[in-house]
Protein backbone atom coordinates (compact mmCIF):
# COMPACT_ATOMS: atom_id res chain seq x y z
CA UNK A 1 0.00 0.00 0.00
CA UNK A 2 1.01 3.86 -1.15
CA UNK A 3 1.36 5.73 1.54
CA UNK A 4 0.84 9.47 0.35
CA UNK A 5 2.33 13.06 2.04
CA UNK A 6 0.28 15.53 1.58
CA UNK A 7 1.07 19.18 1.80
CA UNK A 8 0.23 23.12 0.45
CA UNK A 9 1.27 23.18 -3.18
CA UNK A 10 4.50 25.27 -4.13
CA UNK A 11 4.65 27.30 -7.26
CA UNK A 12 6.98 24.23 -8.80
CA UNK A 13 3.73 21.91 -8.10
CA UNK A 14 1.90 23.83 -10.71
CA UNK A 15 2.50 22.05 -13.89
CA UNK A 16 1.82 18.48 -12.12
CA UNK A 17 -1.27 19.96 -10.62
CA UNK A 18 -2.54 20.68 -14.19
CA UNK A 19 -1.48 17.42 -15.54
CA UNK A 20 -3.18 15.62 -12.43
CA UNK A 21 -6.83 17.50 -13.59
CA UNK A 22 -6.18 16.58 -17.03
CA UNK A 23 -5.40 13.21 -16.49
CA UNK A 24 -8.51 12.55 -13.94
CA UNK A 25 -11.18 14.37 -16.23
CA UNK A 26 -12.42 14.35 -19.76
CA UNK A 27 -11.75 17.81 -20.54
CA UNK A 28 -9.85 20.71 -19.19
CA UNK A 29 -12.47 22.68 -17.37
CA UNK A 30 -11.21 21.88 -14.08
CA UNK A 31 -7.81 21.93 -14.70
CA UNK A 32 -8.72 25.73 -16.63
CA UNK A 33 -10.65 26.71 -13.32
CA UNK A 34 -7.95 26.02 -10.88
CA UNK A 35 -5.37 28.46 -12.87
CA UNK A 36 -8.43 31.11 -12.88
CA UNK A 37 -8.87 30.86 -9.25
CA UNK A 38 -5.16 30.68 -8.65
CA UNK A 39 -5.39 34.27 -10.18
CA UNK A 40 -8.64 35.57 -8.55
CA UNK A 41 -7.20 37.15 -4.92
CA UNK A 42 -10.90 36.90 -3.74
CA UNK A 43 -10.92 33.26 -4.59
CA UNK A 44 -7.31 32.09 -3.97
CA UNK A 45 -6.42 31.17 -0.26
CA UNK A 46 -2.59 30.13 0.25
CA UNK A 47 -2.27 27.21 1.98
CA UNK A 48 -5.80 25.76 0.58
CA UNK A 49 -4.30 24.10 -2.49
CA UNK A 50 -3.27 20.30 -1.20
CA UNK A 51 -0.79 17.87 -3.43
CA UNK A 52 -0.28 14.21 -2.10
CA UNK A 53 2.72 13.08 -3.24
CA UNK A 54 4.33 9.22 -3.13
CA UNK A 55 7.54 7.88 -1.48
CA UNK A 56 9.40 8.93 -4.49
CA UNK A 57 7.89 12.87 -4.90
CA UNK A 58 5.54 12.26 -7.66
CA UNK A 59 2.72 13.87 -7.20
CA UNK A 60 -1.05 11.73 -7.51
CA UNK A 61 -3.65 13.79 -5.99
CA UNK A 62 -4.80 17.46 -5.49
CA UNK A 63 -7.50 19.07 -3.50
CA UNK A 64 -8.65 22.58 -3.46
CA UNK A 65 -10.67 24.98 -1.09
CA UNK A 66 -11.75 28.55 -2.54
CA UNK A 67 -13.62 31.33 -1.39
CA UNK A 68 -17.32 31.04 -1.62
CA UNK A 69 -20.05 32.89 -0.09
CA UNK A 70 -23.66 31.84 1.57
CA UNK A 71 -25.96 34.96 1.40
CA UNK A 72 -23.10 36.82 2.17
CA UNK A 73 -21.01 34.56 5.02
CA UNK A 74 -17.29 33.28 4.07
CA UNK A 75 -17.58 29.41 3.28
CA UNK A 76 -15.55 27.62 0.93
CA UNK A 77 -15.72 25.21 -1.94
CA UNK A 78 -14.18 22.40 -2.35
CA UNK A 79 -13.23 22.02 -5.96
CA UNK A 80 -11.34 20.61 -7.83
CA UNK A 81 -10.30 17.04 -6.69
CA UNK A 82 -8.35 14.89 -8.75
CA UNK A 83 -5.94 12.05 -8.55
CA UNK A 84 -3.73 10.78 -11.28
CA UNK A 85 -6.02 7.39 -12.86
CA UNK A 86 -3.11 5.02 -12.20
CA UNK A 87 -3.08 6.37 -8.31
CA UNK A 88 -7.19 6.15 -8.14
CA UNK A 89 -8.21 3.93 -4.96
CA UNK A 90 -4.86 4.39 -3.58
CA UNK A 91 -6.19 7.01 -0.44
CA UNK A 92 -4.05 9.97 -2.16
CA UNK A 93 -7.34 11.74 -3.02
CA UNK A 94 -9.13 11.25 0.50
CA UNK A 95 -5.38 12.67 2.21
CA UNK A 96 -5.53 15.88 0.02
CA UNK A 97 -9.06 16.28 0.77
CA UNK A 98 -8.43 15.34 4.88
CA UNK A 99 -5.41 18.08 4.67
CA UNK A 100 -7.23 20.09 3.06
CA UNK A 101 -9.73 20.31 5.48
CA UNK A 102 -7.44 20.25 8.51
CA UNK A 103 -5.54 23.28 6.77
CA UNK A 104 -8.95 25.16 6.53
CA UNK A 105 -9.76 24.55 10.19
CA UNK A 106 -6.38 25.93 11.26
CA UNK A 107 -7.34 29.02 9.47
CA UNK A 108 -10.54 29.57 11.18
CA UNK A 109 -12.42 28.18 8.81
CA UNK A 110 -15.86 26.68 8.85
CA UNK A 111 -17.78 25.94 6.09
CA UNK A 112 -16.33 23.49 3.64
CA UNK A 113 -19.22 23.21 0.81
CA UNK A 114 -18.94 20.25 -2.25
CA UNK A 115 -20.85 19.37 -5.15
CA UNK A 116 -20.35 15.85 -5.63
CA UNK A 117 -20.34 11.93 -5.26
CA UNK A 118 -22.83 11.13 -2.22
CA UNK A 119 -21.19 7.62 -1.95
CA UNK A 120 -17.47 9.57 -1.38
CA UNK A 121 -17.75 12.63 0.40
CA UNK A 122 -20.04 11.66 3.69
CA UNK A 123 -16.61 9.37 4.79
CA UNK A 124 -15.07 12.94 5.56
CA UNK A 125 -17.94 14.09 7.22
CA UNK A 126 -20.13 16.21 4.91
CA UNK A 127 -23.78 16.17 4.64
CA UNK A 128 -26.62 17.06 2.46
CA UNK A 129 -26.39 20.96 3.02
CA UNK A 130 -30.57 21.42 2.99
CA UNK A 131 -29.79 19.98 6.15
CA UNK A 132 -27.80 23.36 7.19
CA UNK A 133 -30.33 25.20 5.10
CA UNK A 134 -27.89 25.80 2.27
CA UNK A 135 -28.92 25.32 -1.35
CA UNK A 136 -26.76 25.84 -4.91
CA UNK A 137 -27.77 28.35 -7.11
CA UNK A 138 -28.62 25.88 -9.87
CA UNK A 139 -31.04 23.07 -9.56
CA UNK A 140 -28.21 19.94 -8.11
CA UNK A 141 -29.86 16.69 -6.26
CA UNK A 142 -30.12 17.07 -3.04
CA UNK A 143 -27.76 14.51 -1.68
CA UNK A 144 -25.00 15.94 -4.26
CA UNK A 145 -24.95 19.02 -2.62
CA UNK A 146 -22.97 18.59 0.52
CA UNK A 147 -21.93 20.63 3.61
CA UNK A 148 -19.69 20.24 6.82
CA UNK A 149 -18.77 22.46 9.41
CA UNK A 150 -15.55 22.09 10.59
CA UNK A 151 -16.53 23.47 14.39
CA UNK A 152 -19.73 22.38 15.65
CA UNK A 153 -19.67 24.71 18.12
CA UNK A 154 -19.84 27.52 15.94
CA UNK A 155 -22.80 28.63 14.06
CA UNK A 156 -23.11 28.34 10.02
CA UNK A 157 -25.11 30.71 7.77
CA UNK A 158 -27.95 29.59 5.92
CA UNK A 159 -29.06 30.70 2.44
CA UNK A 160 -27.60 30.38 -1.48
CA UNK A 161 -24.32 29.82 -2.39
CA UNK A 162 -22.31 32.55 -4.85
CA UNK A 163 -19.46 31.22 -6.30
CA UNK A 164 -16.19 32.60 -7.03
CA UNK A 165 -16.35 34.04 -10.72
CA UNK A 166 -14.35 31.42 -12.29
CA UNK A 167 -17.18 28.70 -11.58
CA UNK A 168 -19.69 30.48 -14.38
CA UNK A 169 -22.22 30.15 -12.27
Amino acid sequence: MTTWTARPETADDITAIRDINLAAFPTSEEADLIDTLRADPQAWIDGLSLVTEGSDGTLAGHALLTRCHVDGAPALALAPCAVRPSAQRTGAGSAAIRAALDAARSLGENLVLVLGHPEYYPRFGFTPASRFGIRAPFDVPDEAMMAMALDETRPVPTGTIQYPAAFGV
